[in-house]
């Protein structure tokens, strides 16, 4: 049955985007009928990003359609939750309040370079629908990258070198000290008040791996699977040579080619399947405010680990 036939429209997400689409019209009245779930659910399987635009927006709209592609889970940092429901991320900057840093020499509040959310846990959770709150007058973009895509790019001895290995994370709440972001010069000027809180606890959380490549279930699609933020090495290959095939691998999941950068317009909302796909956020000039609000849909791809506590893993150094 087609998405007109179901009561809405679906179209690219932008012109020469290799994944993606915009889902157009979509009501709360829709989400009961257990074939739009179905069919919506089997598009964002297929394309990775769904952006919700010109139907219902509200914090009900978004909690009642994250449920059509998995059951909600609270942040694991209680920080990170949204006053009065926990199902619900507040993603927030403020003038007074917020993590802002210097890049390549300009100031950008909210900044969040190119990751996995929560790929520092053995359990990634499938993915998150972002929808604005209050928006600032300039910037303020989100960018999404097809890690699909990215594997299909590479270099077929760069494929076979890393089928196999792990990488190797830990949280990060400072993000300048991330090593194989390569964001450029990036200095941390300010943290936000809850990244305080979480870097007092951060080192309670043990090293996770995953494996650098899998293969989507559904379709058979091997996805890239290395997040830049909150990497820090390869695990079966330390040391320089290690460090140096990481940076390789992240200057093609980084590929420019492979990103969608979405400027955010108000009742817009953003779905992603995080497992497939890596996002970051522009930020914002320091003077301005910006808050979203987040779902975070449960899932288990079954392929991390947490070094020490899953099993006899020899010690990771870097």
């Amino acid at each position: 049955m087609s998405a007109v036939t179901l009561g809405y429209d679906v179209s690219p997400l932008g012109e020469g985007v290799p994944f993606g689409a915009t889902v157009s019209g979509l009501t709360l009245a829709q989400l009961s009928d257990s074939q739009v779930r179905q069919a919506l659910y089997d598009l964002w399987i297929d394309k990775g990003v769904l952006l919700f635009r010109g139907g219902e927006s509200s914090p009900q709209m978004q909690l009642e359609l994250s449920r059509c592609f998995g059951e909600l889970e609270p942040h694991p940092f209680p920080e990170s939750r949204s006053e009065g429901n926990p199902d619900l991320v507040k993603i927030k900057f403020y003038p007074d309040d917020g993590s802002y840093y210097e890049i390549n020499g300009e100031l950008r509040g909210g900044w969040l370079p190119w990751h996995s959310d929560l790929i520092y846990t053995h359990r990634i959770n499938h993915g998150g629908i972002l929808r604005p709150v209050q928006l600032p007058s300039t910037l303020g973009m989100t960018g999404f990258l097809c890690q699909i895509a990215a594997y299909d790019r590479l270099p077929q001895p760069l494929r076979e070198r890393i089928e196999g290995l792990h990488a190797v994370y830990e949280v990060q709440v400072d993000f300048s000290g991330c090593p194989f972001t390569d964001a450029g010069d990036v200095r941390l000027m300010r943290l936000a008040n809850s990244g305080t809180e979480i870097e007092k606890r951060r080192f309670t959380y043990p090293r996770v791996i995953h494996p650098m490549v899998f293969t989507q279930q559904e379709t058979g699609r091997k996805v890239l699977n290395v997040s830049p933020t909150f990497a820090i090495g390869i695990y079966e290959e330390g040391g320089p040579e290690g460090e140096e095939l990481l940076r390789e691998v992240v200057r093609h999941c980084t590929d420019a080619a492979l990103s969608y950068f979405h400027d955010w317009q108000p009742g817009d909302m953003v779905l992603w399947d995080n497992w497939r796909t890596l996002h970051c956020a522009t930020g914002v000039p320091p003077d301005e405010t910006r808050v979203m609000e987040r779902t975070t849909i449960t899932g288990d791809y079954a392929l991390g680990r947490r070094l020490g506590l899953d099993g006899p893993i020899a010690d990771f150094d870097v």
